[in-house]
Parts: structure tokens; C-alpha cells; sequence
């Protein structure tokens, strides 16, 4: 009997174990930093951030999280030098995820939002590196993700900077806000039907696409996303117009009814923003979690090595269950790091960095750059934080978490390699 026949049972359990473990993490950290700014912001509460989450994190992830995925994730490493030996890949993703899932673990208790495709790619690069051959990483995409953190928190930083000025511009420092908001908020009503819907058709629902065969240019998204801009836009204006300027109080260092009214609207936008964000998130980061544990049991039932394998049900509700886990027993951390502790944020603040964050996702994918949410969205916090001047930031928490995203490939990688030696000195 070969050795993944004799410790199938064992295998399949120590996966599903390490499975959940790191979807809890990415629901405590990378899930929770999507709500942080909802919750920050105060459009939504802590409780309804969590069951908003939940409901649309879980639907993504179920629903659309795809049937097949790439048995090694993002082609990071190649496993065709694995063909022989088809028992390190065991080894290797039980590290993977165990290595990932700790590192997400510590950083979810330090209140750190990293991200956890990072986490996971570090873990794949360190056990492959030093458990198989450094010729069998793919370094040139290692460093396309590398460069990611530069780019990615630049362009949300940019993009939320200038969309909160407009708002500024146009809306805030007038003298009638609330009619210049009805006025304008249709525009960006267009922009949130219009950039959403990119993400839903780019990450959202890409692996459903896939697996009926439909397949749409970026020009045939972009041309959906219009028609359901206008769409949003058109409905915007019939509810708007209902909308009447209420006499509110005024709240303590606010500004009274002026501002509350105008931030009423943007509270509803951000609902519908979040929402999207995190059918797109739930889609797309599941596979985190999923990718290896689904690589290990196409191994248990082959004993080869496949480029891709099928992704049965129960693998993604297990990928689903652990992400809702998560946030729910221990998201509120790095929720208060987003929403809180970088700078202070109100609805209108929060719907530029969510739908700055959108854009990036949007236009990254236009020219085939990875990206991170987790990156995005601090770069988007930062960018609204900066129109109102470098002293509305706390640095010390921005310097904190930028330490805290280069830690994240080497802690993750370090982690493989020590679980990597372990399994293999284990089993071997």
C-alpha cells in the first residue's frame, strides 16, 4: 500500500482541520477590514456589518466561488516537478495552510489588517523553495505581488483622495448641501452602480463564468456595468426626490442638520457598496482557503499530480462555514484598526474609500495587475483621510500596518518551511 493510501484518513482530516483554520482567518482579518469602514463610518453596526458579511461573504463563496480551481494557487509554483513525489504537495499545502492560518491568527490578535492571499502565497514560495527546488517558484510572479503592495495602496489612496475632494467640492462646503446633494449624488450613484457591477462581473462571478463557458471581453463588461449604472442612477433620482430636508440635532464637534442629512444619504449608499464588496471578496478570496484543500484531496483520490482539479460542494461550504466563523467570533479587532484608529471616518468619508477601493479592483483588472483588497481599502482609508490633511492621520498605526504587510510573505513563507520538514520528517 502506498503511503497517501495508508494515511488517506489522516490526511483528509489534518486538510479539513487546516482548512477551516485558515478561512476563520480570513473572515477575523481580511473579511473584517471589507466591513471597516462601513462600521467606522457608522452606516452600519458592528452586528449588522457581521450579518451582512455573513449572508453575502458566505453567498459568494457558495454560490460563486467556482467548481474548478488552479490546484496550485496563482500558478506560483510548478507542479510538475512534484509528478514523483506527489506526497510532498500533501505536505506542502498542510503547511500552507496551517503556516497562513497562524500568521493570520497573530495578526488578527495584534489588530493588524494583512492580506491573506499574501499570507498564503508566502507559505507556497517557502515550502517550495526549500522542499522542492528555488527554479520551481515562480519568481517573476512573486514579484509582480511584491510590487503590489506599492501600487495597489497608491492608486485607492489617489482615486478616494480626489472622489472625497469632489464631494467636498461639490456637495459639503457649499452653501446648501442638501440640495446640491440631490443634485449630484445621482453622478455617483451612476459611479457605484457602474464600478460594482465591474467588480461583481470581474471577481464576483468570474467562476461561474468560467465554468458554464461564457466568457466577456473587459469592453462587454464595462458596457453591462453602463446599463446598470444608468439604472441605479435612474432610481436614485425617483427616491431622492421623496426625500425631504429633516431638522435634525446637533451632535456633539458636528455641524447639525446641514451635514446629518446629506451623510443620511451616503449611509445608504455604503450599505449597497459593502454588500457588493463582500459577495466580490466572498468569491473570490474563498479560494484561499479552498485552493489547497482541494489540491490535497485531488492527490488523496489520484495519487497523481492534476494542473486543476474539481471542486466538490462540501470543500467550499467548508471554505464558507470558517470565513462566517470567523468575523463573527473575532472580526471586531481589525474592524476597529480600519474603521476607527486610522483616521476618523463619517458616510461620506467611508463611500469615497469604498468606492475608491472599487475603482482600483476595476482598473487593476483592466490591465491584469494583482491586487489586494486588504491594501486597497487601507490606501483608500488613507487617501480620505489626506483631503482633510496629513495631521487627520495617526501614523503610528499606518506606520504599524505597512511593517506589518512586509512581515507577512517571509512570516508566512518561514512558517511553510518549519511545518514543511515537520509533516515530512512525520510521515516519511
Amino acid at each position: 500500500m502506498s503511503l497517501i493510501a495508508e494515511n488517506y484518513q489522516i490526511f483528509l482530516i489534518l486538510a479539513c482541520i487546516f482548512g477551516v483554520f485558515m478561512a476563520w482567518g480570513i473572515g477575523a482579518n481580511d473579511v473584517a477590514n471589507a466591513m471597516g469602514t462601513s462600521v467606522g463610518s457608522k452606516a452600519l453596526t458592528i452586528r449588522q456589518a457581521i450579518i451582512v458579511a455573513m449572508l453575502f461573504e458566505f453567498a459568494g463563496a457558495y454560490l460563486a466561488g467556482g467548481e474548478v480551481t488552479s490546484t496550485i494557487r496563482k500558478g506560483i509554483i510548478d507542479p510538475s516537478l512534484l509528478v514523483d513525489a506527489p506526497e510532498y504537495l500533501i505536505y506542502g499545502m498542510l503547511s500552507a495552510l496551517l503556516a497562513a492560518g497562524t500568521w493570520l491568527l497573530i495578526a488578527s490578535i495584534m489588530g493588524w489588517p494583512v492580506s491573506t492571499t499574501h499570507s498564503i502565497v508566502g507559505a507556497i514560495v517557502g515550502f517550495a523553495a526549500v522542499g522542492i527546488s528555488v527554479e520551481a517558484v515562480a519568481w517573476a510572479k512573486v514579484g509582480k505581488i511584491v510590487a503590489s503592495w506599492v501600487v495597489s495602496p497608491l492608486l485607492a489612496g489617489s482615486i478616494s483622495f480626489l472622489l472625497f475632494r469632489s464631494v467636498q467640492v461639490l456637495i459639503l462646503d457649499t452653501e446648501n448641501p442638501f440640495q446640491r446633494a440631490k443634485r449630484y449624488i445621482p453622478i455617483y450613484m451612476f459611479a457605484v452602480g457602474f464600478l460594482i457591477t465591474m467588480v461583481t462581473l470581474i471577481k464576483g462571478l468570474k467562476h461561474v463564468f468560467k465554468d458554464i463557458g461564457i466568457s466577456f471581453s473587459f469592453i462587454e463588461q464595462a458596457g453591462i456595468a453602463v446599463v446598470i449604472g444608468l439604472l441605479v442612477s435612474g432610481i436614485g433620482i425617483f427616491f431622492l426626490a421623496k426625500i425631504k430636508e429633516e431638522s435634525l440635532p446637533v451632535k456633539e464637534g458636528g455641524h447639525g442638520s446641514r451635514f446629518a442629512n446629506v451623510e443620511k444619504v451616503f449611509a445608504v449608499l455604503m450599505v449597497f457598496t459593502a454588500c457588493a464588496m463582500a459577495f466580490a471578496h466572498g468569491s473570490n478570496d474563498v479560494a484561499n482557503a479552498v485552493g489547497p484543500l482541494a489540491a490535497i484531496y485531488g492527490v488523496l483520490k489520484t495519487e497523481t499530480i492534476a494542473a486543476k482539479t474539481a471542486m466538490p460542494g462540501w470543500i467550499l461550504l467548508v471554505g464558507g462555514v470558517g470565513i462566517i466563523l470567523g468575523l463573527a467570533t473575532y472580526g471586531w479587532k481589525v474592524i476597529a484598526t480600519i474603521g476607527k484608529k486610522i483616521t476618523e471616518l463619517t458616510p461620506s468619508r467611508g463611500f469615497a474609500a469604498e468606492l475608491g477601493a472599487a475603482g482600483t479592483v476595476v482598473l487593476a483588472s483592466g490591465f491584469g495587475l494583482p491586487v489586494s483588497t486588504t491594501h486597497t481599502l487601507v490606501g483608500a482609508v488613507l487617501g480620505v483621510g489626506l483631503a482633510r490633511g496629513i495631521g487627520a492621520l495617526n501614523l503610528r498605526v499606518i506606520g504599524t500596518i505597512f511593517l506589518s504587510w512586509i512581515v507577512t510573505l517571509p512570516a508566512g513563507a518561514g512558517l511553510a518551511i518549519l511545518f514543511f520538514f515537520f509533516f515530512k520528517g512525520l510521515f516519511s
